[in-house]
């Protein structure tokens, strides 16, 4: 688990981050977390209008980005596409001179089960979240390699295999263990280079539009708001990347370790037990003090 004997003494004042799907969600809230510290956000997403039904745009960071204290720079960005990604890397080393943070959340979501699943969809969530998760870190490689203090960060789950976890979504889930294998895979990897790569999974449910237009639908209300992966993930990007690396943590149980125990600041819907998330170890859940539920609608 990261220390927390050094907290006031760790800041993102004048480093890099680059976020991936930070126009909105867990995304936006790591980035307005890092910009209270005056850090530099470059805010990757696709979404640079208005959409139709989902709320924020990159634009719409950056501004928030700026009035918090941090510099920003958007770039619409695909991270399916190795030119659109090459680009905004460019363009984060010539506007600010180099990478230090890398945080990979963008990410997609269908919760079918196989006879179910669209397999254009089956086909996005691969081309998002693996292959996303692999060319960012690919390209942000060199630059990080000349950070003082380098960090990757994927929203991925915990590499364990359950079984149930696969059952009722089993395209999703291969998604995003991808993620969480790209973390095993480039924490070894770039050990000796002093790259610390890890994860961070939520607890809980997390209120964003995924939360709002799929996990809902299935039970979950009692979500908690992204702040609360946001000031984990600060925690673990902070902390020295030759002392915390290969790591899968648990958003409410890196805040335990640096003295927080009440999470209610936090909380979407009525008080009672929080919406457990996918993918939450069993000896997690024995060591929460938060009571939790299950979906009412997981297989």
């Amino acid at each position: 688990m990261v220390s927390h004997s050094d907290i006031t003494s760790r800041t993102l004042r004048d480093k890099t981050l680059v976020i991936t799907g930070a126009s909105r969600g867990i995304g936006r809230a790591i980035a307005l977390r890092a910009a209270e510290d005056g850090a530099n956000l470059v805010i990757l997403g696709k979404t640079s209008r208005p959409h139709r039904v989902l709320a924020g745009t990159i634009l719409d960071t950056a501004r928030e980005v700026e009035a918090r204290g941090g510099q920003a720079l958007a770039v619409q960005t695909d991270v399916r596409s190795e030119e659109e990604v090459a680009n905004a890397v460019t363009q984060c080393v010539e506007r600010f001179g180099g990478l230090d943070i890398l945080v990979n959340n963008a990410s997609a979501i269908s919760l079918a089960n196989t006879q179910d699943v669209n397999m254009r969809r089956f086909d996005l969530m691969h081309e998002v979240n693996t292959r996303g998760t692999f060319l960012c870190t690919k390209l942000a490689l060199p630059h990080l390699s000349r950070s003082s203090n380098p960090h990757v960060l994927n929203l991925a789950p915990p590499a364990q295999i359950h079984a149930d976890w696969f059952a009722s979504h089993p395209a999703y889930t291969l998604a995003k263990f991808g993620m969480s294998l790209c973390t095993l895979a480039h924490s070894q990897e770039f050990r000796n280079a002093g790259i610390a790569v890890n994860a961070l999974w939520p607890l809980t449910t997390i209120a964003t539009a995924a939360v709002s237009n799929v996990i809902e639908k299935m039970g979950a209300t009692r979500s908690r708001t992204p702040e609360i992966m946001a000031d984990a993930a600060w925690f673990i990007i902070t902390a020295p990347a030759g002392m915390v690396t290969g790591q899968f943590f648990i958003d409410e149980e890196v805040l335990r370790a640096h003295g927080m125990h009440d999470f209610t600041k936090y909380d979407v819907g009525p008080p009672g037990p929080r919406t457990m998330d996918l993918f939450v170890p069993a000896e997690v859940v024995a060591r929460s003090a938060t009571p939790l539920e299950k979906w009412r609608g997981e297989g």
